[in-house]
């Protein structure tokens, strides 16, 4: 089991990110967060990140106990892509991609078939604040491929993508989950991919809703 969450609270300033959420997620699945913006589904994804802290409640994500352990440790086994990349704006393409591999220690030799996996190989040379909004989800998805996580979560990561755009995603997470790779992602609405089965759960003021 790769997530386990008990009865998980967030507070931030007094206000309930996430109210009590239960989940389990095996390891090598595709579980998809649909809801209404404000749901919950950006909080969960930043707590199963280590990026927001657990305030009450049990969970362990990857290994690592959410209430004691290391948020350091687990953020060196997830991947996130939010909505906001964190690539140097004057960079290259490949430049970006290279500084990162080094300073994570992965093999820089993967950043060419990545970015050609993500269809950017004609765009290894340009500068990253040219790139359109969906290039620039294509290039976290080229890094993702790059550190390979035991772990991937993505926030509405079909946002700013055009048909094909959604459909090449939806090739790309089969071929991750199919190798082994855990993937929670977020989106208004259950994905249309028939490329994986996936379960969806539905999430409103901060829960995830009974099936």
């Amino acid at each position: 089991m790769v997530v386990r969450l008990v009865n998980a609270v967030v507070m931030s300033r007094g206000f309930a990110l996430l109210s009590g959420v239960d989940l389990e997620v095996e390891r090598g699945s595709l579980t998809v967060l649909t809801g209404a913006n404000g749901a919950g589904k950006t909080s969960l994804l930043r707590l199963l990140g280590g990026l927001d802290t657990l305030t009450s409640g049990a969970g362990h994500v990857a290994g690592v106990d959410l209430a004691q352990g290391d948020r350091r440790q687990l953020r060196r086994r997830v991947g996130w892509l939010g909505h906001e990349g964190s690539f140097y704006a004057d960079l290259s393409v490949r430049e970006n991609l290279v500084f990162a591999a080094r300073a994570l220690e992965r093999p820089v030799h993967d950043v060419d078939a990545a970015l050609e996996r993500v269809g950017l190989d004609h765009r290894v040379d340009t500068i990253t604040k040219q790139l359109s909004a969906g290039q620039r989800r294509r290039l976290g998805l080229a890094w993702l491929l790059v550190r390979r996580p035991e772990l991937w979560l993505l926030d509405e990561p079909y946002a700013s993508l055009d048909d094909a755009g959604r459909e090449f995603f939806d090739h790309l997470l089969g071929d991750v989950v199919r190798a082994g790779a855990t993937v929670v992602v977020s989106a208004h609405d259950p994905l249309r991919s028939r490329e994986v089965v996936a379960r969806t759960l539905r999430m409103s003021g901060g829960r995830i809703d009974a099936p």
